[in-house]
């Protein structure tokens, strides 16, 4: 593509403006304290890869460089990969379309800028690495403020796209998560139950189910207030929390209640986890500024019937027919219904051996 040569006027102009542009880039992240922001440059002729690498990291950004198209991509499959790449049309390995085709057939969670090197001028080479999936071009030689201009243009499209993202798992986490507690909401946990009951069906497994209610919490609230009743909720399911395996689950069913969900634990080891958790719930009062609440919980549970379809109505009605009991007997206690005869075995859980559930994780 033919260029007319600016004027020596002009060219000095040019070249204060970029010096400019190279000095608010570099000064930016000293004085800000920002994390400079990382781009690949793939080509595989040195003097262009080495221009690039000296310009860009003039500019203040963090550079890596691939020798080929191969290289590139593997650049680009790593966890930490860079948002913003510079890729040469041509290159040994898998050219810079490839590269563009593969990353929008992928669906990555993270979107990759592209900006096209390219000598080619012709409008129907443009259009195709623009449907390849390339978000801009440049053509070679590459004029350096017009470069900056476009990888300016790039990062302010990939620092929105993870603005978005953002936005995205904010909502999700709202959607599903206590906002008071921040474990699952009532809606979230009966969804993973009933997930855990059909799986549990398919590999003839148990499910355990436990419903927990926190003893006397009315008494928490009209003594040391609403504020200091919330406090005490979440310690209580923070404590729980940190002693249940990886793959268990606890939300917030409602109120002052808790259910979880003990994937691949029969009644007996079911019983055996929840004691775990009364104990630790009582072992120490929750510590607040100037008071210290002693807590306990009453907790009811059940097991779902190995190789059969069950509801999650009937479970959690079950462990709540269970907690009831537990809550008649005095609270601070565990009982436990039988899903096999829907009826109270009777068994206290201080009769059950204290043994880790199947799996810990």
């Amino acid at each position: 593509m033919f260029r007319e040569r600016p004027r020596d006027g002009a060219r000095t102009a040019l070249r204060q403006r970029a010096s400019a542009a190279d000095r608010t880039n570099r000064d930016r992240y000293r004085e800000c304290g920002d994390t400079p922001v990382r781009v690949l440059i793939a080509d595989d002729s040195v003097t262009s890869r080495h221009a690039l690498l000296a310009t860009l990291r003039k500019w203040g950004y963090e550079v890596l460089a691939a020798r080929d198209g191969e290289e590139a991509w593997q650049m680009l499959q790593a966890p930490d990969a860079p948002r913003l790449a510079i890729l040469d049309w041509m290159m040994p390995g898998r050219t810079g379309l490839e590269i563009c085709r593969s990353l929008r057939k992928g669906g990555a969670a993270q979107y990759t800028y592209v900006l096209l090197l390219t000598a080619r001028s012709q409008v129907a080479d443009l259009v195709e690495g623009m449907e390849a999936g390339a978000d801009d071009y440049i053509s070679k030689p590459f004029n350096v403020q017009e470069l900056n201009v476009r990888l300016r243009a790039g990062r302010r499209i990939v620092e929105l796209q993870a603005e978005l993202v953002a936005a995205r798992e904010e909502l999700r986490e709202q959607a599903t998560r206590d906002a008071l507690t921040h474990v699952w909401n009532r809606y979230s946990i009966l969804e993973l139950l009933r997930k855990e009951l059909d799986r549990a069906a398919r590999e003839k497994r148990q499910v355990g189910i436990v419903m927990v209610d926190m003893d006397h919490f009315k008494t928490i609230n009209d003594t040391y207030g609403h504020i200091a009743g919330d406090a005490v909720l979440r310690e209580a399911a923070q404590r729980m929390q940190a002693r249940m395996r990886s793959y268990d689950a606890i939300g917030r069913y409602g109120g002052e209640e808790f259910l979880l969900v003990l994937p691949g634990c029969d009644r007996l080891a079911t019983m055996a986890q929840a004691e775990r958790l009364r104990t630790v719930l009582g072992a120490e009062p929750i510590r607040l500024t100037g008071l210290n609440i002693a807590v306990t919980a009453s907790f009811g549970c059940t097991a779902s019937i190995p190789a059969a379809r069950t509801s999650v109505e009937s479970v959690v009605r079950l462990a709540d027919e269970a907690l009831y009991k537990a809550k008649g007997m005095g609270r601070n206690a565990v009982e436990s219904y039988s899903a096999e005869a829907g009826t109270s075995e009777g068994d206290r859980a201080t009769e059950v051996p204290v043994a880790a559930p199947p799996n810990p994780g």
